[in-house]
């Protein structure tokens, strides 16, 4: 059975390499962000880890990726035009994670320069998936698969605003394109 997950995992890493392979065309191992075509559609968000980041031995404690991926959320949102605020007042809607699966692969470090890339992968009327990747230089620390939800302030769930749709539908991996 070890080989059956062996295989499995080797198509989930295989999809998800795709997937951002044409979410960032002309982007190569090793490149930097500004040296991958300019009309790529990823969201950036770069950090650095600080010591409250880490357990004794140094290391980022796992939890921690999930923060860095929710500021890297926000932000990349706040990029597209709209902040989580403004569409709770505004809408009275709010966008949750309803899950997250995440590939740990290797950790990273006290004082590691990270960034957390963001992918839109697909646009739906009540939800968003994203793919996110943690990166130290060119080397992938953490994938993570989320899908978010959109809910009305009381609970129940919602359709996405269409302001809020066509701004995720922009910065949606195209397929078409390649």
């Amino acid at each position: 059975w070890g080989w059956m997950r062996r295989l499995a995992r080797a198509k989930w890493i295989r999809a998800k390499w795709n997937c951002w392979r044409k979410w960032m065309p002309g982007h190569k191992q090793g490149m930097s962000m500004s040296e991958a075509s300019p009309d790529h559609r990823a969201h950036v968000y770069p950090l650095r880890v600080y010591y409250e980041d880490t357990d004794a031995a140094g290391i980022v404690y796992y939890a921690n990726y999930l923060r860095y991926a929710e500021r890297a959320r926000t932000e990349m949102m706040r990029a597209m035009g709209f902040s989580s605020s403004a569409i709770m007042a505004h809408d009275g809607i709010a966008l949750g994670v309803r899950r997250c699966n995440v590939e740990y692969q290797r950790p990273a470090k006290l004082d590691d320069e990270l960034r957390v890339e963001t992918c839109v992968e697909k646009v739906g009327g009540a939800s968003v998936d994203l793919c996110q990747i943690v990166r130290r230089d060119a080397e992938t620390l953490v994938v993570m698969d989320v899908k978010l939800g959109c809910m009305a302030l009381d609970g129940g769930a919602a359709r996405l605003p269409a302001a809020v749709r066509q701004a995720f539908e922009e910065h949606t991996v195209d397929e078409a394109k390649e």
